[in-house]
């Protein structure tokens, strides 16, 4: 009975293993994607989001423009470096800090009646960067290539 059931089992196996490395990437971008939309949208209007900090987001312990700054900073950093998996697992938890924030500094309409929706994309987007940050950036990344060379002690 057992014997059935490795043979179909270890092709599975295979199959996902060879997935998994383009499902690390995908990852990387999808969730890396949110938040570059983000901080390019914040540079575009610059005036807009000074406000938008100023009277809506509750950044604790920054002043607004200087919150403005190192938010708009993490949304554009971060997220290239997750996307090249680069650092990939110090980037990731860079970008998780950068949603930490956002949910903590936004907390007053993501935690509202009616905004479960918005604070359910904020902890999906941050489970996502966390598979990052305990499993790595996968084959497909820089941090790989860095590793595989020749006496590397790069992390992966």
């Amino acid at each position: 009975m057992l014997t059935t059931l490795a043979r179909p089992n270890a092709a599975l196996v295979r199959a996902l293993d060879l997935l998994a490395h383009f499902f690390a990437l995908y990852l990387r971008i999808w969730v890396s994607w949110v938040f570059l939309k983000s901080g390019l949208l914040k540079i575009q209007s610059w005036d807009s989001t000074l406000a938008l900090f100023q009277d809506e987001y509750r950044v604790p312990l920054l002043p607004p423009t200087l919150a403005a700054y190192v938010g708009t900073f993490g949304e554009l950093f971060f997220p290239i470096l997750v996307i090249l998996g680069l650092a990939g697992r110090l980037s990731a938890l860079g970008l998780f800090a950068v949603n930490a924030m956002a949910v903590i500094s936004y907390a007053h309409v993501l935690l509202a009646e009616g905004a479960e929706a918005l604070a359910r994309q904020h902890y999906l987007w941050g489970l996502g960067l966390l598979v990052i940050v305990f499993y790595g950036p996968g084959a497909l990344s820089v941090d790989k290539l860095l590793a595989r060379r020749p006496g590397s002690q790069w992390p992966v």
